[in-house]
């Protein structure tokens, strides 16, 4: 037999090597798929499903407790009759929609059927108002956080309880009903939140994560449930209402990260998969807010770290070592999921109103017949604040779509206004935007950092505001004065938070703490990208801040006189 020698040239032997790792990548890339069908069949993954303001996102994770299937739903609020809502119809559209496009997603990658899972998590945004009769009967339409019309409620049940009490909070929504005189208050037999209600729809279990929960009533430190000094104020201020219930007849318990909450029930898994597919008795972690899910997912649930999450609204948390001095309107007062203390700044307008310009940008190349993408143009707008003077050259504007409780406003008036002499430019006008979009988040920060001197090693952003690379972290780094930092994995959000921790639940070992299992099972060897605050910047947003507060008025004769 002959033996025949192969003699290979630089090009052949080059080409020959990349053929090998093409082989050698297909070979694993087809080892993975076949590793994670194994955990999908088996059961050994986690499913998370947040409604957020804008999107619905259902998430699967496997072993590693990372994704490996998603699938969203767009929607939006209604404003009626004064009234920030959505349907019914529209919540289980939109949960079973994400369900399915999961579902599909998990068919189309691994050519499987989802028949059962290790365990789901539900959440949503946090606070807002749904209450029931004893037949299970919605009675009002679901009003939720975006609502600026408690404010008589809000001051009296801060200074009862002295602690703050903002809009939001779904007390708040009780008590203001009550003053309201509304007729459906002596009907209410459970109140809850959005993340609530579907838990409960789809368990059986009226219960609440503890951060879910610190959104609708106080929460006690120690016991890690519902302030009862509180509770006894509360039923000794609406006593002479005569009503047949207490407050402890309505709400929900509370549990913390790492309990069981219940499985889901024949009727919850039809209800979340009407096609039929998945199984009942799945274990339910308790149904988290999207501010927990949002610490979860950006590792931020020790003291001295911080998030913020930026989309719609815009929201900071800080987890606190101490209590405050002293109670803060502009502040709320939350937990982690774990139940400790964390001081949230919220502010409801964020990215909407620049959303809106943007907008009406892609209107105009379309009007030129340009053909070009959407996100080529929000990209290019937004790096062109970058090329801004730092404080925008005079430019001010007000994105409140929605009323703003930190700046005092039960209404918005999105307003762009400027003086004959500003520097009115693309630059500076995009600039403005996005340092708009943080001027009520910046009035409570001020608070917290120079006021209370609260100390935060690292602020770690998540959200549609940090989409444009490097535009989002420079700007938030310039409002907050604090290293941002970004990671990739915070794109996924919190269906991700909410899935980690169904997967916490079942997967955490004896003793172990939320924090470790994050630090240890997920997040170990990522620090993410970290920008640091530009000096330039930050004086910038600081003379842009002070004409934000000077124009304020302005705003309020837009809202007064714009109806």
């Amino acid at each position: 037999m002959d033996q025949t020698i192969y003699s290979f040239n630089q090009l052949e032997l080059t080409l020959f090597t990349e053929l090998q790792k093409v082989i050698q990548g297909e070979v694993t890339m087809e080892k993975q798929v076949s590793d994670i069908k194994k955990v999908i069949e088996s059961g050994q993954t986690a499913i998370g499903i947040e409604l957020g303001s804008t999107r619905i996102k259902a998430v699967m994770v496997g072993e590693d407790n990372f994704p490996i299937a998603s699938g969203s739903f767009d929607w939006e609020n209604s404003y009626i009759d004064n009234i920030w809502t959505y349907s019914q119809e529209d919540i289980w559209k939109g949960l079973q929609t994400s369900y399915q496009k999961l579902a599909q997603n998990v068919k189309e990658r691994y050519g499987l059927t989802i028949k059962t899972t290790g365990a789901i998590g539900i959440s949503a945004m946090m606070h807002g108002y749904m209450v029931f009769d004893s037949n299970d009967k919605l009675l009002t339409p679901f009003r939720t956080w975006r609502n600026n019309i408690t404010g008589q409620a809000s001051s009296e049940l801060a200074e009862l309880f002295n602690y703050p009490i903002p809009q939001r909070w779904s007390i708040a929504h009780l008590y203001q009903a009550i003053l309201n005189q509304e007729e459906h208050v002596e009907k209410i037999a459970f109140m809850t939140t959005l993340a609530g209600y579907l838990h409960w729809q789809l368990t059986g279990e009226k219960v609440l994560g503890v951060g879910e929960a610190s959104g609708y009533f106080p929460i006690d430190l120690e016991t890690k449930s519902f302030n009862q000094r509180m509770i006894d104020q509360f039923n000794q201020k609406i006593s002479s209402c005569s009503y047949n219930w207490t407050l402890e007849d309505l709400i929900p318990d509370v549990m913390t990260a790492g309990e069981p909450a219940g499985k889901l029930t024949d009727k919850g898994a039809r209800l979340l998969d009407p096609e039929g597919q998945l199984e009942a008795g799945i274990p339910m972690c308790p149904p988290e807010g999207d501010a927990g899910t949002g610490m979860v997912a950006t590792n931020s649930v020790k003291v001295r770290t911080g998030n913020v999450s930026a989309g719609t609204s815009v929201f900071a948390m800080i987890v606190l070592e101490k209590e405050l001095s002293k109670v803060y309107s502009e502040l709320d007062l939350v937990t982690t999921p774990g139940g400790d203390l964390v001081a949230m700044v919220h502010s409801n307008n964020c990215t909407s109103d620049y959303d809106a310009w943007i907008r009406l940008f892609i209107e105009y190349t379309e009007a030129l017949g340009l053909d070009v993408a959407k996100p080529k143009i929000y990209d290019t707008l937004l790096y062109k604040a970058l090329e801004g003077t730092a404080d925008c050259g005079g430019l001010l504007s007000y994105g409140y779509i929605s009323g703003e409780h930190i700046t005092g406003f039960e209404e918005g008036r999105p307003l762009f206004v400027r003086e004959t002499g500003s520097q009115f430019s693309l630059a500076n006008f995009m600039r403005t935007q996005l340092f708009s979009s943080l001027g009520a988040l910046k009035a409570g920060l001020k608070i917290l950092f120079e006021q209370e001197q609260v100390k935060v090693s690292e602020i770690r952003g998540h959200g549609g505001f940090f989409k444009t690379k490097e535009v989002g972290q420079k700007m938030m780094a310039a409002a907050t004065n604090a290293p941002i930092s970004v990671m990739e994995t915070a794109g996924e959000g919190g269906a991700w938070g909410i899935a980690l921790l169904a997967s916490f639940m079942i997967n955490k070992a004896d003793q172990e703490s939320l924090s470790d299992f994050l630090d240890k099972k997920i997040f170990a060897g990522q620090m993410g990208d970290v920008m640091q605050p530009d000096p330039a910047d930050v004086e910038g947003f600081n003379q842009f801040f002070d004409r934000y507060t000077r124009g304020l008025p302005v705003e309020k004769a837009a809202v007064d006189n714009l109806k």
